[in-house]
């Protein structure tokens, strides 16, 4: 968050780039108007991504953060114009299918756009041709028209922008090559350039493909991967003879074979990601002096490798038969960037307060994102949850210069590949594995991965048990893919048995020092306030009100706190607010008599639950673990054979347990006490996959997933967890005057007990989308498919449909918790 207390503070924005200028525009609006802008190269084309860039804008994504980003991009640049030119064309989009998978794939997308409010329909192969008549019809089984999107006009955009900016006081200086960030005390001071230094009490590195060069110099690192991109254009085409418009058809993506297209007047540009991917070293791209001086148009245009080239240039052929005769006129490798997971990194630095960075940005977003840190700076969060893209969400094992360029590099080559929701990174792996990896692989585990973890997601051990369920619905190819019956059955033997879950990769926190109860007693929502060895589940909020996490925080000492958290950048909030203003540097922070320590990767977790935990757990250990003796929402610090554990009372499957946590070295012996302990009660390994449906049919939310800070605690159905009365917290005045709430975390029970959607899906009400699928699993308990959605509030009972792939499935509002209302199944 801004961390500064002044009205106007002193902005340095490094780059004026599309992303440079926006940002520029979009602090000056609000205020903040002594803002410099600092380029390299020569305005208003210095050079970098934005100079070449094709300006291809397609809104929809399944990512809901970059569509709101992109909805606002194409919003600004329509309302924007040079010299009586727009800085938007708003001709459509239109994206086509080839192959019944990509069909399939097309009516997923127009879901997403149905979710996330854009206009788009799926059409025909005869009104593709009508869109496109260059197209080869009898080659296209269908398309996806979106009419609202269209070409940016991305250097007029950025002009302006300047211009705008200007007028409110901002400054811009090109040819001005940035050499240094001076800090003191941790925060930033200066940045510092070939022709004077510039005070700042905030930097914004907005530099594209520079950026890790900038970072460097902070000594921040900044985790994207440069790579070069073809982009050709054709000669005058005779089919295109007399054209005067800039581009009158809609922008077309052929993704199965990983190509795009524009008309450039009589001319067509086309796109490919269908080459070996071309990573660049940003350290060693040549400032716009010396890329002139080597025959380069700019720095960021490489030349034109044609052997790269051949295979696209069949393809476009096939497509359009128009080209088989055309010839390319001209053509450059276009340099831009990518992260390991393809979202943007945003947000101020861990390492330096002061540092933002605004990197990782396509045109497509630039807007969008601009406004987004624009609000961050200024008012301490942006509007639009941006956590996907929040810096702080690489973990530590994820930012090695190999993995960023492993993952970035694959991120191109993914651009247009049909993802599935679950479909895992193939390589790096494994890259972190739980104590308990060796024993998990002998069950036969099917791991996917999250967060770098290896991740088990059922057990081929547990094959033969699928036998006794009964028949189970059948499902379709796409559902069916990253799922086994298996799940099934190892959800029924954690309700009627006990089952061990490896419950490592969540993060784990300690808070310490005289400081800690204050500190987190006003940091969330629940009373803290209690005797060591209690547990509570609590949420961190915003400045507005909007849930930025839950955790659940042990009471371990007077002084002593192990809180459950969920990312990077929950360390991050707490080390900004804890007393003095700490800085989070690395995985701990000290400041005021608080000290808070990352101690995911020195510890494991194991979850025991299912009606014979306590059988399982209670001859391990001389302490009681009778419900008398060992409530629900309890801790204790135990030994369970030779295993010094803390065992808390938890259950996010809605069945008698405990989370067992000890240190990583440990971890092994603890499985193996566990596992031995267990045979005579017929304990079983169970993955993620039965632990999501579990969790599910209790109703139990995944922060990111069910609830972000763009919601409050009420409107996301865990207002339990807020105690008005304990005192002021974080968040506490905006929740005080919230009316009642618009919409809510809506459990679904979906009508035919043989269908099945995954998450993201549109919902409609009464004929018109009115929401969308958070989480979603078949409860296996239930014999339903549970779905949550974001809806208006509508009363239990009430029917509503749920699209998937096109098709309309109908749900019923259920009354939630769905499984063990009166929850005598945990509390026992």
């Amino acid at each position: 968050m801004s961390s500064t207390p002044e009205t106007n503070p002193r902005v340095v924005i490094v780059g004026a780039g599309i992303v440079g200028c926006s940002l520029a525009d979009e602090l000056t609006a609000r205020g903040w108007t002594d803002v410099t802008v600092l380029e390299q190269g020569p305005l208003p084309a210095p050079g970098g991504s934005t100079s070449h860039a094709p300006g291809l804008v397609f809104q929809t994504s399944p990512s809901k953060t970059l569509t709101a980003f992109a909805r606002y991009t194409v919003e600004k640049f329509n309302s924007l114009e040079v010299d009586g030119v727009s800085c938007f064309n708003p001709v459509g989009g239109l994206e086509l299918a080839t192959t019944p998978e990509r069909l399939a794939e097309l009516h997923r997308r127009a879901g997403y756009a149905a979710s996330w409010g854009i206009r788009g329909e799926i059409v025909s192969a005869s009104r593709c041709k009508e869109l496109w008549p260059l197209i080869d019809e009898s080659a296209v089984l269908g398309g996806f028209h979106t009419p609202d999107d269209g070409l940016a006009r991305a250097l007029l955009a950025a002009r302006a922008q300047l211009t705008r900016a200007e007028s409110r006081g901002a400054r811009f200086l090109d040819r001005h090559t940035v050499t240094g960030i001076e800090q003191e005390d941790g925060r930033v001071t200066a940045v510092v350039t070939d022709r004077g230094t510039f005070p700042a009490d905030h930097v914004v590195s907005a530099a594209g493909f520079w950026g890790p060069v900038i970072g460097r110099m902070a000594g921040v690192d900044v985790p994207l991967q440069p790579l070069a991109h073809q982009y050709a254009r054709t000669r005058p085409l005779p089919e295109l003879a007399g054209a005067t418009e800039e581009a009158s058809k809609p922008i077309l993506r052929f993704q199965d074979r990983d190509l795009y297209f524009r008309e450039h007047t009589d001319r067509i540009g086309i796109g490919s990601y269908a080459h070996k991917p071309l990573p660049v070293e940003p350290f060693a791209v040549l400032d716009y002096d010396e890329a002139r001086a080597n025959d380069m148009e700019m720095p960021s245009s490489f030349p034109f490798t044609e052997e790269d080239w051949a295979p696209s240039w069949d393809d476009c052929r096939q497509l359009m038969p128009a080209l088989r005769e055309a010839e390319i006129e001209e053509g450059f490798n276009g340099v831009f960037s990518f992260t390991p997971d393809g979202m943007p990194v945003l947000g101020e630095s861990r390492a330096l307060r002061g540092f933002w960075l605004a990197e990782a940005v396509w045109v497509t977003h630039s807007a969008g994102v601009a406004k987004a840190v624009a609000e961050w700076m200024v008012d301490g969060r942006p509007e639009t949850d941006a956590h996907e893209c929040d810096l702080t969400r690489f973990e530590d094992a994820q930012r090695s210069p190999s993995y960023i360029k492993d993952r970035g590099s694959q991120q191109f080559v993914e651009v247009y590949d049909v993802l599935h929701p679950l479909q895992p990174m193939e390589q790096p792996r494994p890259l972190r594995v739980s104590p308990f990896y060796a024993r998990q692989q002998e069950l036969g585990a099917y791991f996917l991965e999250g967060g770098g973890w290896e991740r088990p997601h059922w057990y081929e051990a547990n094959a033969p048990l699928v036998d006794a369920l009964g028949p189970l619905p059948e499902r379709d190819a796409w559902s069916a893919r990253y799922w086994s019956p298996i799940a099934a059955a190892e959800a029924r033997a954690t309700r009627e048995k006990v089952a061990l879950y490896d419950m490592t990769p969540l993060r784990r926190l300690e808070v310490t020092g005289p400081g800690a109860l204050d500190f987190l007693h006003g940091m969330t929502t629940n009373n803290l306030r209690k005797k060591p060895g209690a547990v509570t589940y609590t949420l961190l909020l915003d400045e507005t009100g909007g849930v930025r996490s839950d955790l659940t925080v042990a009471r371990l000492g007077p002084d002593r706190f192990q809180v459950g958290a969920n990312s990077p950048a929950d360390l991050d909030w707490l080390a900004r607010h804890a007393p003095g203003g700490g800085t989070s540097r690395s995985s701990a922070a000290e400041s005021g008599g608080v000290q808070i320590r990352d101690i995911t990767s020195g510890t494991c977790c194991i979850g025991v639950w299912g009606p014979l935990a306590r059988d399982l757990v209670q001859p391990l250990t001389r302490d009681d673990f009778s419900h008398e003796g060992f409530g629900y929402f309890r801790a204790k610090e135990t030994y369970l054979g030779h295993v010094p554990v803390t065992a808390m009372r938890l259950s996010y499957v809605g069945e008698l347990g405990w989370e067992l946590y000890t240190s990583a070295d440990l971890g092994l012996r603890l499985w193996d006490t566990l596992w031995e302990a267990g045979q005579e009660h017929g304990v079983i390994a169970a993955g993620r996959s039965a632990f999501n449906s579990l969790r599910l049919e209790k109703g139990y939310r995944a922060w990111g997933v069910d609830m972000t800070d763009e919601h409050d605690p009420y409107e996301a159905g865990v207002g339990f967890a807020v105690r008005l009365d304990k005192g002021d917290f974080t968040g506490m005045a905006a929740l005080e005057a919230r009316g009642e709430p618009r919409r809510r975390l809506t459990p679904l029970l979906l009508d035919d007990p043989a269908s099945v959607v995954l998450g993201k899906e549109p919902v409609y009400v009464d004929g018109s989308p009115a929401g969308y699928v958070t989480s979603a699993s078949y409860g296996y308990t239930l014999g339903r498919c549970v779905a949550y959605a974001w809806l208006p509030v509508l009363p239990t009972g009430a029917s509503v449909h749920v699209e998937y792939f096109g098709e309309k499935v109908p749900a019923t509002v259920a009354e939630e918790p769905l499984f063990d209302p009166k929850m005598t199944r945990i509390r026992r």
